[in-house]
């Protein structure tokens, strides 16, 4: 295993105001103080009693898909956490995925992979698991 599965995030043009849908649908609490995630006007997130955490992401000109258009399809990816995100680059660059964004230059705790057929997804650093 490289690593576990965060969350699904969903691009919108209003993160909160999807997150708050989403919250009468589910239940639980939107933007609970999270060590993972930082937020803001772009980002939401909606801890549900299930314990699953959906997160909203702003997007510029955001254009909503269209089932089943395939010139507006389904817009999500999908964020891993992992302890060291150098290594779980590594090893899901060997397992087939590209490289999108390295984040040269940056200190962020994430990098952009794509999966073999081109769906973006996200390395989150978690740090350590708990003992």
């Amino acid at each position: 295993m490289i690593a576990e599965l965060q969350c699904v995030v969903l691009d919108c043009p209003d993160p909160l105001r999807l997150a708050e849908f989403y919250r009468a649908l589910l239940g639980g609490r939107v933007n609970q103080v999270d060590r993972r995630w930082a937020l803001d006007d772009d980002w939401a997130t909606l801890h549900t009693p299930a314990g699953t955490v959906p997160a909203f992401q702003r997007v510029a000109d955001h254009r909503p898909p269209r089932w089943p258009d395939p010139e507006h399809p389904q817009q999500f990816h999908l964020d891993f956490g992992v302890p060291d995100l150098r290594a779980a680059g590594a090893e899901v660059v060997a397992a087939g995925a590209a490289v999108l964004d390295d984040g040269a230059g940056t200190d962020r705790p994430w990098r952009v992979y794509a999966d073999p057929a081109g769906h973006p997804f996200c390395l989150v650093e978690h740090g350590p698991s708990p003992a």
